[in-house]
């Protein structure tokens, strides 16, 4: 199974994770899953930004972006050319390592 690892986040996983997930899962969903709290306020369906993360490695595994993914990333807060929206991005067969970025767009944290 691929690993994914979560770099260290102060304010959702201070000391970073590495968790093992099937290929096909969301990483929003993975993360959620193995207690990791990523901002998600529509409900993993691609109508916000909260859940933005940056991939820094393992990337070229992932399908590519729809265009209503692409459409969401460009609002959000801190985009950089290997961002994603993490209920949209499936885990592949490759390993990932992911960045949590420090900020969202959101203006009113969600309490899921």
């Amino acid at each position: 199974m691929p690993k994914l690892t979560f770099l260290p986040n102060d304010d959702i996983c201070p000391e970073g994770m590495i968790i093992e997930v099937p290929a096909g899962v969301s990483i929003c969903r993975a993360a959620l899953d193995n207690g990791i709290e990523l901002e998600h306020a529509c409900e993993l369906s691609c109508a916000c930004t909260t859940c933005h993360v940056v991939i820094r490695e393992g990337f070229e595994s992932l399908d590519d972006a729809t265009e209503d993914e692409e459409d969401m990333l460009d609002k959000a807060w801190g985009l950089e050319p290997e961002s994603r929206l993490s209920c949209q991005a499936l885990v592949a067969d490759e390993d990932l390592v992911i960045e949590i970025p420090r900020y969202t767009i959101n203006h009113a944290k969600e309490e899921h």
